[in-house]
C-alpha cells in the first residue's frame, strides 16, 4: 500500500450544544487538517497522485474555513460543530474530485489541538 499525506491549517471558532461543557461557549482553536490518500498500486509516472493536485485542494479547503465561525458554514451548521463533523465535512469536500482515480482511500484528521484529533477514513 502507498500513500502520500498533505496538511494545512486554519484558525476557526464554533461553539457546541449545551452538555458540552465550557465548550458551549463560543471558543476558537488553531486546526490543523490533514489528508492521507492510500492505494494499491503507482500510475505510470510512479506517483500514487499528484501532490501539486493534492496540496492546492487542501489548502483552498482550509483556506474557506479560516476566520470563520463553523456555526455558521453551510455544511456544517446543521448540526454539533464537533472534529468528527469537520472531518466528515472536509472529507466530502475532497473525495467527490478523487473517486475513479486509481486510489484506496481518503483520510481527514482534523487537529483541535496538539494533542487531540478526529478523523475519517473511507474507501473512494
Amino acid at each position: 500500500m502507498y500513500e502520500i499525506f498533505v496538511a494545512a491549517g486554519f484558525e476557526a471558532a464554533h461553539s457546541l450544544p449545551e452538555g458540552f461543557g465550557p465548550a458551549s461557549r463560543t471558543h476558537g482553536h488553531t486546526y490543523r487538517l490533514e489528508v492521507i490518500l492510500r492505494g494499491e498500486s503507482l500510475r505510470e509516472d510512479g506517483t500514487l497522485y499528484d501532490l501539486g493536485e493534492l496540496k492546492p485542494a487542501v489548502e483552498e479547503l482550509a483556506a474557506s474555513l479560516h476566520y470563520r465561525n463553523l456555526n455558521e458554514v453551510e455544511g456544517l451548521s446543521a448540526g454539533p460543530t464537533t472534529a468528527e463533523a469537520i472531518a466528515d465535512y472536509c472529507w466530502e469536500r475532497l473525495a467527490s474530485s478523487l473517486r475513479d482515480r486509481g486510489l484506496d482511500s481518503l483520510t481527514v484528521r482534523v487537529w483541535e489541538n496538539p494533542s487531540a484529533y478526529a478523523a475519517r477514513e473511507d474507501a473512494l
